[in-house]
């Protein structure tokens, strides 16, 4: 199972964005991570599907979507035609229906004509056994280290025995599982989450508080 980055444009200036994209992908980013917020799920508004297209025109990197959104079913296939290659929603805005999301996700074709990934996530509060039952069938579980909906907080340390405990029931139940984390992530602590069992790092200020290249490739050094 490979270590991915994934850097978050939430972060990016979007004055530049199609250079920092160009950036982190020659740093050696393969993903490029959407937080796509209501302003209802989460306090913040973000950005949809416009931005996705016109960024999707300047890349061919995997576009890895996060939807903090009410009612997350109404827009996959939106989201697909725009690019994405995998859909994230929150266990928490799905109570009910979570399976079917995941199969609805699967059953819809991306833009380079196979099946949409699908992702779960938790937030901070949420406890992990909200997404067992859902290991199986999805692609990835994201434990937010932060509270969604906003940029720049710091990560929430007990978040990182969720993720160890999630690498130790996938592992157990023989699953190849992606275990990805979100917020808060620096070079002093990305080390340690990946120990932890993430393998999917998502990073926003990290990558593009400078030089988005350069701190591509030192996360990626730093991940393994």
């Amino acid at each position: 199972m490979n270590n991915i980055l994934s850097p978050s444009i939430l972060a990016a200036d979007f004055t530049v964005l199609g250079e920092q994209i160009k950036a982190v992908a020659e740093g050696g980013a393969n993903y490029l991570h959407f937080d796509v917020m209501d302003g209802i799920f989460v306090p913040s508004i973000s950005f949809g599907m416009p931005v996705m297209t016109s960024i999707r025109k300047c890349t061919d990197l995997f576009f890895d979507t996060h939807l903090m959104i009410e009612k997350p079913d109404r827009y996959i296939e939106e989201f697909a035609k725009c690019g994405a290659d995998g859909i994230t929603f929150h266990v928490e805005a799905a109570p009910e229906d979570a399976a079917a999301v995941i199969r609805h996700i699967h059953a819809t074709t991306s833009h380079k004509g196979v099946p949409l990934r699908a992702g779960i996530s938790i937030k901070p509060g949420t406890p992990i056994s909200a997404v067992l039952p859902y290991a199986a069938e999805a692609d990835m579980i994201l434990v937010m280290t932060v509270e969604p909906g906003f940029g720049g907080q710091k990560l929430i340390p007990e978040t990182v025995d969720k993720v160890r405990a999630l690498r130790a029931f996938v592992t157990a139940e023989g699953l190849d599982t992606d275990i990805e984390v979100d917020g808060g992530i620096t070079e002093g602590n990305i080390a340690d989450i990946v120990k932890a069992g993430a393998n999917v790092v998502v990073a926003g200020s990290a990558v593009f508080r400078s030089d988005a290249k350069e701190n591509t490739v030192r996360l990626n050094n730093l991940i393994g």
